[in-house]
């Protein structure tokens, strides 16, 4: 059987719009608005999952979809968030250095980048059996992740993937063994 699985970015935050990392902070009206008008513009699905933050859940509903948590697709953040990368970069420069070159690597407490794409990867092949399409909010980070999987490419190309907001990328095929299709932005999303 095979199985069509979306990932959908969420729209701009507070966090995303600082450069900083995420701290849960939801949308901003802006934000919101772009979600909402993101609403329709996707297929129909027969399930509807979304990374467990709020700023993951708002967009979702936001879009009118009735998302369930799926904390596998989680995003990746420094140990503390909110802080803006070049802050912790002064405050941490070898630590940084260490984390952006070894994919093994996770001086921050949280997960190493290998574990991230471990993590999405196994995410997005446990949503293989839903029946239908299936569409999942989730952060950017998690869409480069599941991205680099699906591709079979090294860790390290996941520092070369960009997803902007409320950009949908979907993934056809089934667990282990996935195409990919590079998306667009929904609604008026640039």
């Amino acid at each position: 059987m095979t199985s069509r699985v979306m990932l959908i970015s969420p729209a701009v935050s507070a966090a995303l719009r600082e450069a900083r990392f995420d701290d849960g902070c939801s949308l901003d009206a802006a934000g919101l608005r772009r979600a909402r008008s993101a609403a329709g513009t996707q297929p129909a699905a027969g399930q509807v999952f979304a990374s467990p933050s709020v700023r993951r859940r708002k967009p979702a509903a936001g879009a009118g979809l009735d998302a369930v948590p799926l904390p596998e697709m989680a995003g990746w953040e420094w140990a503390g968030g909110g802080a803006a990368p070049g802050r912790v970069t002064a405050a941490e420069p070898d630590a940084v250095a260490a984390w952006l070159a070894d994919p093994g690597c996770a001086p921050h407490g949280g997960e190493s980048l290998l574990e991230l794409c471990d993590r999405v990867g196994g995410g997005l092949d446990a949503v293989a059996g839903e029946a239908g399409r299936v569409i999942v909010v989730v952060e950017p980070d998690a869409v480069c992740g599941a991205a680099g999987r699906a591709l079979g490419v090294t860790a390290q190309a996941f520092w070369r993937i960009d997803v902007p907001p409320l950009t949908a990328v979907k993934f056809s095929g089934r667990a282990g063994r996935w195409s990919l299709r590079a998306g667009r932005p929904r609604g008026d999303a640039e």
